[in-house]
């Protein structure tokens, strides 16, 4: 859904593969994270699907 999202409003985004790249699960687990979907924007960490922050983000 995140992507989906991301996508519908025209938003660049890049996807890491936590599976298959070592440096990418380093990443998220830097965050703190150890769930997905996690969106950065702006140094702002989003974990999951949360619509109202992203356009929030986006928005500023």
């Amino acid at each position: 859904m995140t992507e989906e999202s991301l996508s519908d409003k025209g938003v660049t985004f890049e996807i890491k593969d936590i599976i298959n790249d070592p440096t990418a699960m380093a990443e998220l687990v830097e965050i703190g994270s150890l769930t997905t979907p996690v969106t950065v924007i702006d140094g702002e960490v989003v974990v999951g699907f949360n619509r109202k922050k992203l356009e929030e983000l986006l928005a500023t």
